[in-house]
């Protein structure tokens, strides 16, 4: 599944030179992560923005925000916002900084750990 490389260059250039900031393909897409949590996201033409349960009234209430699902099951405090809701760079910083925002209060994901030999034969 493709998506749009046009937003993404766009949170590329909002985001800027932060080394706490990572990206990753996943849910078809590219996902940004903030110690090793996504905070933002891209899937086809729309944003993802985790936002958690306490904001996500608030941030559906905003122009271009629908809830985020996934085969008919809705994800809390997850939301798609559409191509109309980011029209400027001004609203994308505002999402970007929402979900970043809420990933710092979650604690970091640990590394995944190497995976042992079994030496003994």
């Amino acid at each position: 599944m493709a998506y749009d490389e046009i937003l993404a260059t766009r949170i590329r250039d909002a985001i800027g030179s932060r080394p706490d900031i990572t990206e990753r393909k996943m849910f078809g897409g590219l996902a940004f992560m903030a110690g090793g949590n996504m905070f933002c996201g891209i899937t086809r033409d729309d944003l993802m923005v985790r936002v958690g349960p306490r904001d996500q009234e608030a941030a559906l209430a905003r122009p271009g925000a629908k809830p985020m699902d996934f085969n008919g099951r809705p994800m809390t405090g997850m939301i798609f916002v559409e191509p109309s809701g980011v029209t400027s760079d001004t609203d994308l910083q505002s999402w970007i900084d929402l979900g970043y925002g809420f990933v710092m209060t979650l604690p970091p994901k640990a590394q995944a750990k190497p995976k042992r030999r079994n030496t003994t034969s």
